[in-house]
């Protein structure tokens, strides 16, 4: 048989009704690859798997089932990665669930990239968008590739900052790679494939099921060298991604926040539980040995500022604060206040939160 058909038959087995992640590594123990076992009598394949999955496996690869896979890998962006080839991710070889295959689109060279998982809430914070981004556009540019789940919120600003910067990203996600969800990051999905990758070990064709975005967490750790937590609540399936780290002996870091925010408590528990608290991408870096890198720093007060917005910015910190507090503070007018406020968000200097309150976006 030609190398060309081997991962058909990787997919075909797969397929199968029934047949799991831990069945399918059982049989490529006791058989060899799937070829093999597709060709292994239905008598001996009873003592190793259910009777319905042996007679199925018996019968050979289903074609109609392959053809949607066999269509989609028409596109050279498109590829199966299978436990049998070489550039098979090193990191999830540690994992005790490594998927069999997995479906690559896009840059297959980045698998084994030394990377970093960036993980956060989907309703993130401007101030939380703003540190994903920077984060991962400056360890990008650090050489280390960013590993997220291409969600709403924190996940979708990390891919976008490693998309800036020179080492790129990579999307596990949680459906079929011919699917894109959420449907409002289609532009975010073509990056990915054109300068990034994404991956998926879920067949072509499946759609968005709540279960598989947990089960994905594992992938998105054990492709990574650690994890870092942006924002997360303490019900957070961040909070997942960081144990399942945690547990493959992966580096778990977080960013703390404001005690009154509920999407810092989470990042908050972790360093309780031994999480390495950062406060700028070069913890990171330090951590993982990387030499120093220089960045540009930018400020949230600009040059041009006038003395009434100076003012207010030195009234305004990082935790939420509402209008008669900065008015007290600032000693200006409440239309003042309004006024100024209204030209920083706009500028992007501010940013305004539920309740009528307003936090100062740190940019550096």
């Amino acid at each position: 048989m030609s190398r060309d058909q081997e991962p058909s038959l990787w997919v075909a087995l797969s397929l199968i009704p029934g047949l799991g992640g831990e069945t399918y590594r059982r049989l490529l123990q006791r058989f060899g690859e799937p070829e093999k076992i597709f060709a292994t009598h239905v008598n001996a394949l009873d003592k190793v798997v259910r009777p319905a999955i042996a007679r199925a496996i018996a019968s050979g690869p289903d074609l109609e089932r392959l053809a949607p896979t066999l269509k989609w890998l028409e596109n050279p962006q498109n590829h199966i990665v299978t436990l049998a080839d070489a550039d098979y991710p090193r990191g999830l070889l540690e994992v005790p669930d490594p998927p069999p295959i997995l479906y690559v689109k896009g840059r297959r060279g980045l698998l084994n990239q030394s990377s970093l998982a960036i993980v956060g809430s989907r309703n993130a914070t401007p101030q939380g968008l703003i540190n994903a981004q920077q984060f991962a556009h400056f360890l990008s540019d650090s050489g280390l590739c960013i590993v997220s789940g291409m969600a709403l919120g924190i996940d979708g600003a990390a891919h976008r900052g490693a998309l800036q910067g020179v080492a790129s990203s990579i999307a596990v996600v949680g459906t079929g790679l011919d699917i894109v969800y959420p449907a409002r990051h289609r532009d975010l999905a073509h990056e990915l494939a054109q300068r990034g990758a994404l991956i998926s070990e879920f067949p072509i064709g499946t759609p968005s099921k709540a279960q598989n975005f947990p089960r994905r967490n594992r992938i998105i750790s054990g492709l990574s060298r650690g994890c870092l937590v942006v924002e997360a609540a303490l019900q957070s399936g961040s909070l997942i991604t960081a144990r399942l780290a945690a547990e493959q002996g992966r580096d778990v870091f977080a960013i703390p926040g404001s005690i009154h925010s509920p999407l810092a408590k989470g990042c908050h528990y972790l360093i309780k539980q031994g999480a390495k608290l950062v406060e700028s991408a070069q913890d990171v870096l330090d951590e993982f040995g990387y030499p120093a890198a220089t960045a540009t720093i930018s400020t949230c007060e600009p040059d041009a500022a006038s003395t009434d917005e100076k003012r207010l910015m030195r009234c305004l910190g990082f935790d939420p604060v509402g209008i008669d507090a900065l008015v007290a503070c600032s000693g200006l007018t409440s239309d003042n206040v309004c006024a100024i406020l209204l030209s920083m968000e706009l500028a992007g200097q501010i940013s305004s939160l539920p309740g009528g309150l307003f936090q100062r976006c740190n940019k550096t």
